[in-house]
């Protein structure tokens, strides 16, 4: 039987997953990260993105988040999420319009515009549409 750890994602809003996995993919500040059982303790910001979750038993999972802070302890992981979903519950139609909406907002610029605020909403719906992609695979 393979190793296993416990990880738990959650949100401000909702426990999105709870149990023993084999191995954790996630987009942490610095790249990509491959948590395994027995991984060194680590905290890190997340950046929005996709979290692959290999279960106990070999069954994956997909869930998006829009950032986060990621703690590593040698019987656990815990993903704080700022927003968590699961792929399958995306909506494609809103992503598309918050990434057109992003765009727009960028090209537009002007005196009160906040390029940090409109990259962040860019960079969070491009992320839900890879994992929407990624899920049609």
């Amino acid at each position: 039987m393979a190793m296993t750890v416990h990880l738990d994602v959650v949100s401000a809003e909702v426990e999105i997953f709870s149990g023993l996995v084999e191995t954790v993919q996630i987009t942490g500040s610095e790249g990509e990260l491959g948590i395994h059982p027995g991984h060194a303790p680590l905290i890190t910001g997340l950046r929005p993105g996709m979290v692959r979750v290999v279960k106990q038993y070999g069954d994956e999972e997909l869930i998006y988040i829009a950032g986060g802070i990621l703690e590593v302890q040698p019987g656990s992981i815990t993903v704080l999420a700022d927003t968590a979903v699961r792929a399958e519950d995306l909506d494609e139609q809103a992503a598309e319009d918050a990434k057109k909406h992003a765009e727009e907002t960028i090209a537009k610029g002007g005196a009160d515009f906040d390029y940090a605020e409109a990259a962040i909403e860019l960079a969070e719906a491009i992320a839900q549409l890879r994992l929407i992609q990624k899920l049609r695979k």
